[in-house]
């Protein structure tokens, strides 16, 4: 019996893992570049890095504010809210939003609208875009569901292979390379095993992230087809003090953003990193401050950033959120703890790294379990299609080749697409991610029109060369690069670089060692 039950579980391990392996490769290494979304982004805008902001003074960022201010009264007096960004360690301009698409940028140090170059507004995606690919594909409904199918597969690959690896802890220490078939099940278990706490949860939390979409039928039964909104104000447990009902009635002074948002860092003892005016000029008008999105200072998991809010008509402070872990526990506490394990909202920098690493061995894990797949069936084939087994392997490796080496190179080819295509082009963040998706298309007719060593070769060199020329093209088309940013303290956009120059060495290692040897 328990032999039968392993064969079974074996079987659908097998077919379970590769029929989603492939888009399971995708969603996994999109998903370990978007651990870092916000640095990608801002490499992907160009803004220079302007030096004077790491130096300015609360009076140099009081005039900043006070000439923010000013600016968005002038440019979106009627807007319903407008948004202050301001620069972290890393440098770069203040940055204005307001509603309907408007932005601006301001010297630091002086407030000084920034033109031409210095305002450098280069429409992108940046890394929301690995974030969007990664739980839709860039499909909306049918990628969505698909992503949610391709998750529920993989659970059943992770707990089934728990099932069949009977010596799974004592084959993580085995690795014996140069066997072939061997080597690739040790390489497959020994990243299975190393990354089993994660891999699990990493799946059921990006599961219940969308727990009322893949299972919407309880929350119709209680709150109706409409009832979502309702469902999140019970959810939330109470209503915010700040929220202001009426954004119409009456007109007031706009306040002392400098006052309030110095104010706001005493009650937080955090800095400030944005300012929202909601309804501004209005008798409604609310100003918000937040602290750092990522706050490796929290004391909770669930809601790390700070942020205080203020009435926008005399200045009374409406709200403090300081999350503790002494703060009652709400029913929503729950979801939002398991958003934050799957978004990495926790921990800083060191958590940040850790999922990446993590991430790396779970897409190794992948792609390794279905080259394993072509090299057990290569040898030994049950004819399990008939006349059309030799066909149907001969898709899967090209498909293996697309899924691995290709989606590699589809991510680097997005970053070319920035740089490359024209700045004044008004869809250029459209143009990017299809430059992406027709890359991705192209690996695989690539694929199945050469040998699959061959393929395996040209597009990790092609990958390889791709992210080691990635600063060069940098320079060349932003006259930014590495020494720019590490000199400035930008550790942040270095770091996209010096990640690419890393992928780009493996890469090429890898397109040697397929060249010498095979996929074997």
């Amino acid at each position: 019996m328990k032999d039968g039950f392993r064969q079974q579980m074996s079987w659908l391990h097998t077919w379970c893992g590769l029929t989603a392996g492939w888009v399971l490769c995708a969603i996994f290494l999109t998903g370990t570049l978007a651990v870092f979304r916000q640095p990608v982004t801002q490499w992907m805008e160009a803004r220079p890095v302007l030096p004077a902001a790491a130096r300015a003074t609360d009076a140099d960022r009081a005039a900043v504010l006070r000439a923010a201010t000013a600016q968005l009264a002038a440019n979106a007096g009627k807007a319903r809210f407008w948004r202050i960004e301001l620069p972290g360690d890393h440098g770069g301009a203040v940055l204005l939003v307001w509603q309907g698409g408007g932005q601006a940028a301001l010297d630091p140090a002086t407030g000084a609208p920034l033109t031409g170059a210095l305002a450098s507004n280069r429409k992108t995606e940046g890394g929301r875009h690995f974030m969007s690919f990664h739980y839709m594909l860039q499909a909306d409904t049918p990628g969505y569901w698909l992503v949610g199918w391709a998750s529920m597969c993989m659970l059943v690959a992770l707990v089934s292979g728990v099932v069949v690896h009977k010596r799974i802890f004592q084959d993580f220490f085995t690795f014996r390379p140069g066997k072939g078939q061997r080597s690739w099940l040790d390489a497959h278990n020994a990243t299975a095993v190393l990354a089993l706490p994660f891999l699990f949860m990493i799946v059921y939390t990006g599961l219940t992230f969308f727990y009322t979409s893949y299972m919407p039928w309880p929350l119709q039964a209680v709150y109706g087809p409409n009832g979502y909104q309702r469902y999140q104000s019970e959810l939330d447990g109470q209503a915010s003090a700040a929220r202001r009902v009426d954004g119409n009635a009456g007109a007031v002074a706009l306040p002392d953003l400098a006052a309030l948002t110095q104010h706001a860092e005493t009650l937080m003892a955090r800095p400030a990193r944005r300012v929202m005016v909601e309804q501004p000029g209005r008798a409604a008008m609310v100003i918000r401050v937040f602290g750092p999105a990522d706050d490796h200072r929290a004391e909770t998991i669930a809601h790390t950033q700070s942020s205080v809010a203020f009435d926008g008509a005399t200045g009374a402070v409406l709200e403090v959120k300081m999350p503790r872990v002494d703060d009652p526990t709400t029913s929503a506490d729950v979801h939002e703890v398991l958003k934050a394990l799957h978004l990495a909202r926790f921990g800083g920098w060191s958590i940040k790294w850790l999922y990446f690493a993590s991430g790396l061995l779970g897409t190794a894990m992948m792609a390794t379990g279905t080259i394993l797949f072509c090299v057990k069936r290569r040898k030994k084939s049950a004819q399990e299609f008939g006349r059309a087994t030799a066909g149907v392997y001969r898709v899967v490796e090209a498909l293996n080749v697309a899924a691995i080496a290709g989606i590699a190179l589809a991510c680097i080819g997005y970053f070319y697409a920035n740089r490359l295509l024209p700045v004044e082009w008004t869809e250029r963040s459209l143009w990017e991610i299809r430059a992406f998706l027709w890359l991705w298309l192209l690996t695989l007719l690539h694929a199945l029109a050469r040998p699959p060593s061959r393929a395996w070769v040209e597009q990790l060199a092609a990958g390889a060369a791709l992210c080691l020329a990635l600063p060069l093209l940098n320079w060349l088309t932003t006259g930014q690069h590495l020494l720019a940013y590490a000199a400035a303290g930008d550790w942040q956009r270095a770091g996209v670089e010096l990640v690419a120059l890393a992928f780009g060495v493996l890469l090429a290692v890898m397109a040697h060692r397929v060249q010498n040897q095979g996929t074997r």
